[in-house]
């Protein structure tokens, strides 16, 4: 009991820096819009537009790649989570991606992330703009028409006081109830099984997360 408190209190602080961390990264952000913003009233009136075009990840393209993990597979632990071995791309692109697995685990995505502090959707999301809110280390929970009503309500009630994880309908995955991290990902059989709690603890805003701190509020919301 003892080592479960503490390793919870951990969770929370390291969730509250990666809090203040967003916070920090917002008004930097704030700050640069003001100054572009300003820059391209110069060039206006200089007679010249100034472009700016702003990219994260490995680069930026306005197209979609064929399959953005395809290079690559599951392969399944001893604790039944699946990691993805190969590489997963993470350009900014415009346009569907053909993702690997059902619900995606990463890959190229949409610039704009969903909201993903504790947000429950009740609509599919758009792939590209979910795993966007993977690669800001949120944890996805997404469920079909054979999960069962009880569990979907006990999910997103947990999911609506954690930070950093969203939850939607996926009507095309395999399994009723699937939880999905960048690189990572494993079925449960219901809200109470404690794979669910092992699974938040370990990746939410986990060791996987390849922009730590990145924001999950100010994105897209059903």
């Amino acid at each position: 009991m003892g080592s479960a408190n503490k390793s919870s209190t951990a969770r929370k602080a390291r969730i509250e820096e990666m809090r203040r961390a967003e916070q920090s990264r917002e008004r930097r952000n704030r700050i640069l819009v003001i100054a572009a913003s300003v820059v391209v009233v110069c060039g206006l009136v200089g007679g010249g537009v100034v472009l700016v075009r702003s990219q994260s990840g490995d680069g930026g393209s306005d197209t979609a790649a064929s399959d953005s993990s395809a290079k690559g597979k599951f392969v399944t632990g001893e604790d039944g989570v699946k990691t993805w071995q190969g590489k997963l791309a993470r350009n900014h692109v415009t346009k569907d991606v053909k993702y690997a697995s059902e619900p995606p685990v990463g890959g190229d995505h949409n610039q704009a992330w969903m909201n993903c502090n504790g947000d429950v959707y009740t609509k599919q999301l758009d792939n590209t703009n979910a795993v966007h809110s993977l690669e800001h280390g949120a944890v996805w929970v997404t469920y079909n028409a054979d999960a069962k009503k009880a569990d979907i309500d006990a999910l997103a009630a947990k999911v609506k006081k954690t930070p950093y994880t969203l939850m939607s309908p996926m009507d095309d995955q395999k399994d009723p109830i699937m939880l999905s991290a960048w690189g990572h990902q494993r079925t449960v059989k219901s809200a109470s099984d404690p794979d669910v709690d092992k699974f938040f603890e370990k990746f939410v805003q986990g060791e996987q997360t390849p922009e730590p701190g990145a924001a999950c509020t100010n994105g897209l919301s059903q």
